[in-house]
């Protein structure tokens, strides 16, 4: 890494306050994107989803946990289409949803804030379970295999069930850009914000793709840095295996 450029004490504190008004710019356009986000309006659920989790089958509004508020991390799973189709996936979660989930810390300040939080993936619960356990997380995991769930709120595609669309995009828009072909067919990563009126639940708001990355404090943390975040070919390493060859092998990606 090329270090930056050595200035007197006057010369860096000009341009850190140039700096400093562009961040506050950024500040005030990103508090009137969440102004804008809370005015959203709502989309009822009709659809009766059923999710199998720790305690059994539980539908949407059970997922609340009784709070007023619920956000679904929707959890890649290695070839959950092909699966759908018959054949064997891979029976382990993907590496970058697994990177963010590892930034979710105590879930009480959510829970004080009448807002429960879990993750939703189309797999097999037993399958979840040895992963969960594999990465010693405790954040509530449910499976919607055997639902449409995923396929409605666009996080997994298969042509053979529905018209294929991800963050917003139809399937040729998607072809045409590497970065978003693989969610053709199969999982792509994303988060659905729901409120629930008694029994009755509503969609408020779903993001992909990048949308997610606040979650990412690694990141937050390193673009304090003059580093550049590392390159791992959008896929950061499980965080059981640095120190591994299988680490290794992601640094010569470059």
């Amino acid at each position: 890494m090329s270090l930056p450029t050595v200035a007197s004490r006057e010369e860096w504190l000009t341009a850190r306050l140039e700096l400093l008004e562009q961040e506050k710019q950024a500040m005030k356009a990103q508090d009137a994107v969440t102004a804008r986000r809370r005015e959203l309006p709502m989309v009822k659920i009709d659809k009766d989803y059923v999710f199998e989790g720790p305690n059994g089958k539980e539908r949407l509004a059970d997922l609340f946990g009784g709070r007023g508020q619920l956000i679904v991390y929707h959890f890649m799973w290695h070839n959950s289409a092909a699966r759908a189709r018959g054949s064997q996936g891979m029976d382990e979660g993907c590496a970058s949803c697994s990177f963010t989930i590892d930034h979710v810390g105590r879930l009480d300040h959510l829970h004080a804030s009448d807002t429960t939080f879990v993750l939703v993936s189309r797999a097999p619960l037993d399958e979840i379970q040895a992963f969960k356990k594999r990465m010693g997380w405790t954040v509530p995991w449910y499976s919607s295999a055997g639902s449409d769930f995923n396929f409605d709120f666009h996080v997994t595609n298969d042509e053979s069930v529905a018209p294929v669309e991800f963050n917003y995009k139809d399937k040729e828009t998607l072809l045409r850009s590497p970065k978003t072909a693989f969610v053709v067919n199969g999982d792509g990563q994303a988060i659905s914000v729901f409120v629930r009126d008694e029994e009755q639940v509503f969609h408020t708001y779903s993001t992909y793709g990048r949308g997610t990355e606040f979650m990412m404090g690694t990141y937050q943390f390193l673009d304090l840095t003059p580093k550049l975040r590392p390159n791992y070919v959008n896929q950061w390493p499980y965080h059981d295996t640095y120190g591994t060859d299988a680490e290794h092998s992601h640094h010569h990606h470059h």
